[in-house]
């Protein structure tokens, strides 16, 4: 991607009144770097006016009105040079000063250990340093021999795709779907979006400023990545309607056998190198209950919706209440005539006033327009969610009240949160007991709320239902002994998250299956490779879930920059296969399960799809992420055996 197209999209053309209106809606800490890059002048940075600390979900720096005035006009000025100018910007500043700019924007100290992974990240230079490319020279018949299969065409499989087609190395990409997208192909039920803000979920070299919401919705998210396959030329390298139901490691010819199924039978393909792109939450889970194949109206999964199934006017039961659930349940309410919400345990909510706001065109236009502003934006999203809040999910040992919560902070947490719940319930002292939770914040996954869920909640054809699902007959479901007449079922239940590559069987050397190894505890190095699975690799694996903070995709360009990097190693060296030693893995494992123990997400007594059946975390990263941007930068391959 070019410079221009990555600092500034489009040339400024408008009038200077039309630019006045248009910075009214800029952030002012963002503007305030872009002006850096405007002049060349960083006085700004010793100037009085700074953004207040810290920076937590908040744009505009705590800064007065008077403040902010000051910064726009300055901004405008500036703006009108580089206009007037002919578009021209001062040499980028230093390394240094970036530093500098970084602290001052966020209103705290940035580490030094951190420049480089968001310089990286932002891509002040308008190029792409994650781009692949060999070091040593790689003759054309190395490169088109060596066949790469990557299975699953969502947002790691299509970044495989485009950091191998940069190599020339040739890759087909096997699809169950009939499209891509991944989790933005399946999942379309009503009111389904992100909970990451648009502006950074995203890939670091493909930024959209187009997105009409702060947190955008499904269709939104499908079309980002449909675009990114046509701009990529991915599309034509992907096989789609086609199931990898097994794949064999062959030791004499260093290659998988790997067995695809389609409509029309089966079909065996060899490949020097498999790339796991399935994710986690891809297998919907539908628990078992008694009497649920009696029923006699419409069932549905979430993750399987029909949107040909109308729920205007209908009686409806939704089983569940983690993230699905909190997103589609006030959208069925509006049509449903007749809402039961089953309930096993409440959610904590983090307060969120633009989880469905809209972005206006003045902010699109900002982000469009003003050299650097997109960059620095991303990098005000990203820092407070990085890993400042990961020492406060520590438990600690010594806290005397670990049933409320598990550290100090935790319990302000707590209250913080009650409170917040409190207000919008009111003198509802039944509903108040239903829907603050009894367990730790962020034991389980956090959800964001802009007040619709309780809203929902307290609607007069909404009833929240907590006690257990005993049966479902043939005209509802029965809870405590209660019957409730539905006309539809909704799973609001998850996925089979802990089975990693299900229901695929992978068999690795000696004839040991990926089952054998993990049975109900999958676990890789680094979360991407297994010993006995050589040139086997996993997106998104065991232990890289984010569950405080960062984005999939940044965990994503991290993981496909290592993989990729193990097999640029194999073709610069001229080597078959990659193993990783069993030592390593060990040694890494121990140090994750140790690692984990001691986090929130541990705490006993509560379940959550970050637990396998014993009670122990698999799913989740407790990483910093500067850890894992370093461990993955590039292979140790003193970590593998290379044959």
């Amino acid at each position: 991607m070019s410079a221009s197209t990555t600092i500034a999209e489009q040339k400024i053309v408008e009038d200077d009144t039309f630019i006045a209106n248009m910075l009214e809606a800029a952030s002012v800490p963002t503007l305030m770097m872009t002006l850096v890059h405007l002049t060349g002048d960083t006085t700004i940075l010793e100037g009085a006016i700074k953004p207040r600390t810290p920076l937590i979900g908040e744009v505009q720096g705590y800064l007065g009105d008077a403040e902010k005035a000051e910064v726009r006009a300055l901004a405008l000025q500036a703006l009108k040079r580089y206009r007037d100018g002919g578009h021209q910007l001062p040499p980028p500043p230093s390394a240094e000063t970036v530093h500098r700019m970084m602290s001052f924007m966020v209103g705290e100290h940035v580490a030094a250990e951190y420049v480089p992974m968001m310089m990286e990240e932002m891509g002040l230079d308008g190029g792409d340093s994650r781009a692949s490319r060999f070091e040593r020279p790689v003759s054309e018949s190395a490169r088109e021999d060596f066949k790469v299969l990557i299975i699953g065409a969502g947002m790691s499989g299509l970044l495989a795709g485009v950091r191998l087609k940069e190599l020339g190395v040739p890759f087909t990409i096997i699809e169950k779907g009939a499209c891509v997208g991944g989790t933005w192909h399946e999942n379309r039920y009503p009111g389904c979006r992100v909970d990451i803000a648009s502006h950074f979920y995203s890939y670091s070299f493909e930024p959209s400023h187009d997105w009409t919401q702060f947190y955008s919705g499904r269709d939104e998210l499908f079309a980002y990545f449909n675009r990114f396959a046509d701009k990529h030329g991915i599309r034509g390298c992907i096989q789609f309607n086609t199931e990898v139901t097994s794949a064999a490691y062959d030791e004499d010819s260093a290659q998988w056998q790997v067995t695809l199924r389609r409509q029309g039978g089966e079909e065996r393909r060899g490949a020097n190198a498999v790339i796991s792109a399935v994710g986690q939450l891809n297998r919907p889970r539908i628990p078992e209950i008694k009497g649920l194949e009696l029923f006699k109206g419409a069932i549905m999964h979430s993750a399987e919706w029909k949107p040909e199934r109308s729920l205007k006017g209908k009686r409806v039961a939704v089983i569940g209440t983690g993230a699905s659930a909190f997103q589609l349940v006030p959208e069925v309410a509006k049509e449903a005539s007749r809402l039961f919400v089953l309930q096993r345990s409440p959610v904590w909510m983090l307060p969120n006033p633009n989880y469905h706001a809209l972005v206006s065109e003045s902010k699109k236009w900002l982000l469009k327009h003003v050299p650097f502003y997109a960059r620095w934006y991303r990098f005000l999203l990203f820092w407070p969610g990085t890993d400042g809040i990961l020492p406060k999910l520590k438990m600690d040992p010594s806290w005397p009240h670990p049933r409320r919560a598990v550290n100090a902070h935790n319990d302000v947490m707590r209250e913080t949160l009650t409170d917040y719940i409190k207000r919008q319930v009111g003198d509802d002292a039944a509903l108040l007991e239903k829907v603050v939770p009894t367990y730790p914040v962020m034991v389980k996954r956090m959800l964001q709320d802009n007040g619709s869920w309780l809203k929902t909640l307290q609607r007069d054809n909404v009833e929240l239902v907590t006690d257990g699902i005993s049966e479902i007959n043939a005209s509802g479901v029965v809870c405590g002994g209660t019957q409730y007449d539905v006309d539809a079922i909704v799973f609001a239940t998850g996925f089979h998250a802990n089975k990693f590559l299900w229901p695929m069987t992978i068999t690795g050397r000696g004839g040991v299956t990926l089952n054998d190894v993990w049975q109900d505890e999958p676990r890789a190095y680094l979360g991407i490779t297994v010993p006995g699975f050589p040139n086997l690799f996993c997106m998104y694996g065991p232990g890289t879930n984010l569950a405080h903070g960062g984005s999939i995709i940044f965990n994503s360009e991290c993981q496909v920059r290592y993989t990729v990097g193990c097999i640029k190693a194999l073709l610069e060296q001229g080597k078959k296969a990659l193993d990783c030693k069993p030592e390593v893995y060990h040694a890494y494992n121990t140090r994750l399960a140790d690692e984990l123990a001691g986090m929130v997400w541990s705490y006993e007594g509560v379940d959550s799809w970050y637990k396998n059946s014993a009670g122990r975390v698999v799913n989740t990263s407790p990483w910093r992420l500067v850890d894992y941007w370093t461990w993955t930068r590039n292979p140790d391959l003193a970590d593998y055996s290379m044959s």
